[in-house]
């Protein structure tokens, strides 16, 4: 079982994600910036990846490895989708 503090901290983990995802897709539809959209999807990513490690460890009964390796891929392709978000080319600013 998880504690309580534990789920209050992820759940506020997931909502800041989201708060900053949706945010940068509001940026997005605004200015039509390729880099504000991958910024939006990545944190999205992150966000689901901050609160499926205990989803996945307790409601699918797994090992703590295949729950850590779950989370471990999610955030590390947010983390991939907001540093290609930093690299964009100016060339390349619309999708």
């Amino acid at each position: 079982m998880i504690s309580i503090p534990i789920i209050l901290i992820k759940l506020i983990a997931l909502l800041l994600s989201l708060s900053v995802a949706y945010l940068a897709f509001y940026a997005y539809r605004r200015s039509e910036s390729s880099p504000m959209f991958y910024v939006s999807v990545g944190f999205v990513f992150i966000g689901v990846g901050a609160i499926c490690e205990g989803l996945i460890l307790t409601a699918l009964d797994t090992s703590m490895f295949s729950a850590a390796l779950v989370q471990a891929i999610l955030v590390s392709l947010g983390m991939v989708l907001i540093l290609r978000s930093i690299t964009l080319d100016s060339d390349h600013q619309n999708i």
